[in-house]
């Protein structure tokens, strides 16, 4: 995964959310539930780390945008 900016967590409210799930199908599970409640840049894919286990994901949130339901 590619580093975390300063540009990505530049104002209170802005969030980097890193998920480690057993599969994939947890994973974008976790980033669906975060979807619904805030503004989200949303990952298109799970990352696999050699030597690790499971799958990573990493989305990025505006917790000032909360959405209405």
């Amino acid at each position: 995964m590619r580093p975390i900016t300063e540009a990505h967590v530049a104002q209170p409210g802005l969030a980097v959310v890193e998920v480690a799930a057993a599969d994939d199908q947890t994973a974008l599970a976790i980033q669906e539930l975060l979807a619904g409640r805030w503004a989200t840049a949303p990952a298109d894919r799970t990352t696999r780390v050699p030597g690790e286990p499971g799958v990573r994901l990493r989305c990025y949130l505006d917790v000032r945008q909360a959405l209405n339901t």
